[in-house]
């Protein structure tokens, strides 16, 4: 098996430059982009990722070797299936993305990345510490099952990786029409990191937007609302500590006060925001009832203002718990 580089290694210094670029950028022309508390909470976040990526990530490659000698085909090293494994990669992390954001389990990893209430370069560096934990490694699996060398799948997974962190910004506004329509952009990805009822859990794309688009949960970003970044209870402190292990600790909060044995493992695999009494709200619960002020608004014939001083109307988002 040959030895493939890692690209999120290789790109480490770009992203370090390009956060200084868009820091310069945002300067000049808006400094409400950047907090320097929340910038260095992201950065260490991504350390603590990375130290924690090395720690289990010899765990992860011999698991991926156990697996893939059960393999249904013995796959090549020609660049073609190097293509066809990135597309598959990138599949898988559309299924793991959009668990991350429906079962709490894997949320509790997940929530680290948007927890950050500014949305620039830096954000992408904010990734968990406990994905391993988590087990979201698992969503991989089959692609070793089919018969993709572990280190091609490791290898393609890694571009993924870098693919988007560029996608971390709002100094780019819109990509050509024909771009939009099939690759992942700032603009897609505003909305996926947005809170507005709106914007709740779409856009969980890596490279391809066409998984959202073939599986309903598309979204555009629209001119008239104006992404709010953050999460649904945001953590209203800095402390890295805190942002990384926050959500596990709300959920054994959960679990101890759990009536019963379902109620508990509801607090683990249902969705973030459920309990087993319905007091929380959960982002469906969140989309209905702004839904249905929006039909109520339309009912009486209410109009947006048009003035370009009005503020765009995002509705009220109640708090969920941790």
């Amino acid at each position: 098996m040959p030895t493939l580089p890692d690209p999120v290694t290789l790109a480490i210094p770009a992203f370090v430059l390009l956060i200084f670029a868009e820091m310069l950028v945002a300067r000049l022309k808006d400094r409400r982009r950047y907090c320097p508390r929340d910038t260095l909470t992201s950065m260490t976040l991504g350390l603590g990722s990375t130290i924690a990526g090395v720690l289990s990530g010899g765990l992860v490659f011999a698991m991926a070797l156990w697996v893939w000698q059960f393999r249904l085909f013995d796959i090549g090293w020609q660049w073609y299936w190097f293509a066809l494994a990135f597309i598959l990669d990138d599949l898988a992390y559309y299924v793991f993305h959009r668990s991350a954001h429906r079962i709490r389990w894997f949320w509790a990893s997940h929530v680290v990345h948007h927890s950050s209430q500014h949305y620039n370069l830096s954000t992408a560096l904010r990734q968990t510490w406990t994905g391993f934990f988590s087990l979201t490694f698992l969503f991989r699996l089959p692609l070793f099952l089919i018969g993709f060398p572990p280190a091609m799948v490791f290898f393609v997974a890694g571009i993924n990786l870098v693919y988007q962190f560029w996608i971390h910004t709002e100094a780019i506004g819109r990509m050509p029409r024909w771009f939009e329509a099939v690759m992942n952009t700032p603009s897609h990805h505003r909305v996926h990191h947005a809170t507005n009822p709106r914007y709740l859990d779409r856009n969980y794309a890596g490279v391809f937007i066409v998984w959202d688009r073939l599986f309903g949960t598309f979204e555009p970003e629209r001119e008239d609302e104006a992404p709010r970044y953050g999460i649904v209870k945001n953590l209203g402190s800095f402390n890295v500590a805190w942002a990384a292990i926050h959500e596990w600790v709300g959920i054994a909060r959960d679990l101890w006060h759990a009536p019963d044995w379902r109620a508990r493992l509801g607090y683990m695999w249902r969705e973030p925001g459920w309990s087993h009494d319905g007091s929380r709200d959960t982002s469906d619960t969140i989309r209905t009832r702004w839904l249905a002020r929006q039909q109520g608004k339309e009912a009486s014939g209410w109009k947006k203002p048009t003035s370009s001083s009005s503020e765009p109307d995002r509705g009220a988002v109640p708090p969920q718990a941790a």
